[in-house]
């Protein structure tokens, strides 16, 4: 990766996480989660409107570095008036990207969104904040899976 690409990339993160979008809990959601990483102390809640498998809105409150409050905010413009499915391809793409995994081949259509999550994806060289970078994501794919308010995710 080149030292400009690099710069633009670290910008992006800064920028999302002093400035996240998104950053609000909705009024009434369908659907959240709670996310925590002890080893580090982020915290994120996740807060989805569902209309049927499409992803009506979708917002989040939080504390953490930089990394994980700039995943959350980039999860919440990218996964917004997506449906489920689609929001659990972008999800199992990244992490694969992130943690060195096998990667996925995701449908045309949602090859921009996964090009906007590029940035994040330099954390595969420290293990340690992988964990920072899904965070969001986790507590997402929690609040989807419980069915309901209040779910819960650690991630050790």
């Amino acid at each position: 990766m080149t030292m400009d690409l690099r710069d633009l990339y670290q910008d992006i993160i800064l920028d999302h996480g002093q400035h996240p979008r998104n950053f609000h809990a909705l009024a009434h959601p369908s659907h959240s989660a709670n996310g925590h990483n002890p080893l580090c102390g982020d915290r994120v809640t996740i807060y989805l409107d569902l209309d049927g498998d499409k992803i009506k809105d979708v917002s989040f409150v939080g504390r953490g570095y930089a990394i994980s409050q700039a995943s959350a905010s980039l999860m919440t413009e990218i996964v917004k008036g997506k449906t489920l499915a689609e929001a659990d391809a972008l999800f199992k793409s990244f992490h694969a990207k992130v943690t060195g995994g096998e990667e996925i081949s995701l449908p045309s259509e949602l090859e921009d969104d996964a090009e906007r999550l590029e940035p994040l994806t330099g954390v595969k060289t420290y293990p340690a904040r992988v964990k920072c970078a899904t965070l969001a994501w986790h507590a997402f794919e929690a609040a989807v899976k419980s069915g309901a308010l209040g779910a819960t995710v650690k991630t050790e």
